[in-house]
């Protein structure tokens, strides 16, 4: 597998967390007026477009073929939780302040910390618990701070 560009999973992941903040002020402001599963509709719409252009774009697709069954199984069922964590993050923000939905969203990260032991194998140092109970605390912070 060849990638574009060549940044450390760290820069990546920074650009990941910068667009997700810009994801979760745009979808507050564009949901305002609009039900949530259909503004669900139009951004998945938009991440399906890109997603494809991106891939056209640098050839990938013509590794589509050579997907084996278990790796498509689980990009499906990534997709379909990745649709209904989209579904219920818009409904969230529909009706509550994105300063204090994007934070609880995030608990997530304490979700993949502990299912990551028993599903991927990753170890729970101590470290990862430490992280993990700070996650907590300051999205519970966050999200009842006045």
């Amino acid at each position: 597998m060849r990638y574009a560009f060549a940044m450390s999973w760290f820069t990546w992941s920074l650009l990941s967390a910068l667009f997700a903040a810009a994801t979760a002020l745009l979808a507050k402001m564009g949901v305002t007026q609009v039900e949530p599963n259909l503004a669900t509709a139009v951004r998945t719409s938009v991440v399906m477009v890109l997603a494809w252009a991106i891939v056209f774009s640098v050839g990938s697709h013509r590794e589509l073929v050579a997907l084996d069954r278990r790796s498509l199984l689980f990009l499906v069922a990534s997709g379909l939780a990745t649709g209904l964590s989209w579904l219920c993050y818009f409904r969230a923000l529909a009706s509550g302040p994105a300063s204090r939905v994007a934070p609880v969203d995030k608990l997530s990260v304490v979700f993949v910390i502990l299912l990551a032991a028993p599903l991927l194998g990753e170890s729970i140092t101590r470290g990862k618990v430490l992280g993990g109970v700070l996650i907590t605390a300051g999205a519970i912070v966050l999200a009842f701070a006045k």
